[in-house]
């Protein structure tokens, strides 16, 4: 018998629930045999991601959007007109089997809240009275891609940007025509001139990461990150929907740069009714000869793409979390021994790219370095995409030089009585009005373009609630300060919420935080604990008038504090999704 190669793990995984609607028992131990694997490490590679299930999960799957934007928005009355019309409580299944109902992170539509996904397809703006309507269509028969809805892209361009570079008009191989008289190491050259960096907000050198690829033998393989899973972002979401080809084509650009011959988009579950859009872009530039064996280059090169559909695991967007999955494993980040560049996917050298990244490569290889680098600063040039949502009368996209404002963003978006920034969404920085004078750029205020408005109105303990308890869904459980830091700081922000924190509660969320920072092996335990410490910082008298005075005996704090002692002792028994 010929086996499957392991890295079409998820294909198959995939396949079987689509058909079954589940992974039955069966499935299984007929993918163990295709793959010539044990039952038991298949089952232990599904139970890592959100959107397998080992039971029935309904005919149609709801997926409704839990972030604090779709809190903020109505999604608790949301969640109760789908249970009551579906009759299906939230994680589970209605009596007859039709409808699964299903609480998840944020899945990309964070300026068009309320939303959901249902059979993986979008649904916006939703009301009480739309999910009634929407349910009773889907009982007499309708498909949901039948009644889901368009996503709408709002793009604006604030005054600071005289022309679109990024969004300007889309030529189907208009930025790979100067392939035709520029080699290998012209591409590399013009990508290093123009300062790019990486857009997913580690900022790399996009050129020194191409060169660096480039000077390790073996085949070499393009990686273009499609995997946005931070709440309050969905420039991907955009790019992909208005400019799938413009993102293939700097995939093209970078595999004839780096001599890759095979690229992959990884593109997250929760973007799977953008397929269709991607697989005619790619059809596109097959026969326009642009993928294929005989690329119309200066120099002689074959590339092909093919897409990975993620099954929905946050911590995927760490790059070598993401090639861990692709090679059909568990989704978990590897030691830093050794970067993807050198060894990455099935051994080879990698570049992991940013949609956005390889958007921009594109643009900078189709109107020239020179032109990219008059925009921004000095220290950071060029443009960025900001995604902007939350209590703002514009929510959407905005292409913007990098250098501009902050409070100049809020104008442009019109924000209402901002008080609460997050930038880079829960991983990121909490922001003052003391720090709407700051740039955005690599020098004040760097930032993957996420900004989540929030009001004078909102309590800022609920939304540190909200994003603790979106690290602690997401993180993988392998690292001691990430799984158990997070269930502290869960602990913390309760007494914060209920105005119970004394200021050695303080204390130790700094301190946490600092530890979790140092020890975590990725970003998401790294960084979970980021917007509180910042908070703390731009909010000092929120959190001191939350203080307690513990000059008496307060039972509920000794009994909390019991009970958490006890569970960190036991390793939490609140559950780590291993998923």
């Amino acid at each position: 018998m010929v086996h499957s190669p392991r890295h079409h793990l998820l294909d198959a995984l995939w396949e079987r629930q689509t058909a079954l609607g589940f992974l039955s028992e069966d499935s299984f131990h007929g993918i163990a045999r295709q793959f010539d694997l044990p039952v038991t490490e298949v089952r232990a590679v599904a139970s890592f991601y959100h959107f397998f299930h080992e039971q029935p999960a309904g005919r149609i799957t709801i997926y409704l959007d839990n972030s604090i934007l779709a809190q903020f928005a109505g999604m608790h009355e949301v969640r109760n007109a789908f249970e009551e019309a579906t009759g299906a409580r939230t994680g589970g299944v209605s009596a007859d089997g039709l409808f699964g109902l299903y609480d998840t992170p944020c899945i990309g539509l964070s300026d068009q809240q309320p939303a959901a996904l249902i059979n993986f397809h979008p649904f916006t703006h939703l009301t009480p009275s739309r999910v009634k309507r929407i349910v009773t269509a889907l009982r007499e028969g309708e498909s949901p891609a039948e009644l889901a809805d368009p996503v709408q892209e709002a793009l604006y361009y604030p005054r600071q940007l005289r022309r679109p570079f990024l969004t300007s008009g889309y030529q189907v191989g208009h930025s790979l025509e100067r392939l035709r008289t520029m080699s290998a190491l012209d591409v590399l050259s013009e990508i290093r001139t123009s300062g790019l960096s990486g857009m997913g907000g580690a900022l790399f050198p996009t050129g020194r990461k191409w060169s660096l690829a480039r000077t390790h033998e073996g085949p070499r393989v393009v990686i273009a990150n499609a995997d946005e899973g931070e709440p309050g972002t969905f420039k991907d979401r955009f790019l992909l929907d208005r400019f799938p080809g413009l993102v293939l084509e700097g995939m093209i650009i970078a595999g004839y740069a780096t001599g890759a011959e095979e690229g992959i988009l990884y593109l997250r579950a929760e973007y799977q009714w953008l397929l269709p859009r991607l697989e005619e872009a790619m059809q596109t530039l097959r026969q326009a000869g642009w993928l294929g064996d005989h690329l119309p280059a200066k120099e002689a090169h074959r590339f092909s793409i093919r897409i990975q559909v993620g099954a929905g695991a946050y911590v995927c967007g760490e790059e070598t979390a993401l090639i861990e999955s692709l090679e059909g494993k568990r989704g978990q980040p590897r030691p830093r021994h050794v970067f993807p560049v050198e060894s990455g996917y099935l051994g080879r050298p990698t570049v992991v790219n940013n949609v956005e990244t390889l958007a921009l490569a594109a643009r900078i290889l189709e109107k020239g370095s020179s032109v990219f680098r008059r925009l921004g600063t000095a220290d950071s040039p060029g443009v960025k995409l900001m995604c902007i949502s939350g209590d703002c009368d514009r929510p959407g996209i905005y292409e913007v030089p990098w250098g501009v404002l902050l409070g100049d963003m809020l104008e442009a978006a019109g924000a209402r009585d901002p008080n609460y920034i997050q930038v880079s969404g829960p991983s990121g920085v909490a922001v003052g009005p003391a720090g709407f004078t700051r740039l955005l750029a690599r020098e004040d205020l760097p930032t993957n373009g996420t900004l989540m408005v929030f009001s004078a109105q909102r309590d800022l303990a609920t939304i540190l609630q909200n994003f603790n308890q979106f690290f602690r869904h997401e993180s993988c459980g392998a690292c001691l300060p990430c799984r158990s830091g997070n269930q502290m700081l869960a602990h913390k922000l309760a007494k914060l919420r209920d105005g119970r924190i004394t200021e050695a509660d303080l204390n130790d969320l700094r301190q946490w935080g600092d530890m979790m920072h140092s020890g975590s092996r990725c970003g998401l335990g790294k960084y979970a604990a980021q917007a509180i410490q910042t908070a703390m910082l731009a909010f000092p008298e929120y959190f001191q008038s939350r203080v307690f005075d513990r000059s008496g005996f307060d039972l509920q704090n000794c009994v909390q504090d019991y009970h958490t002692a006890v569970s960190q002792t036991a390793y939490g028994q609140e559950r780590y999704h291993s998923h």
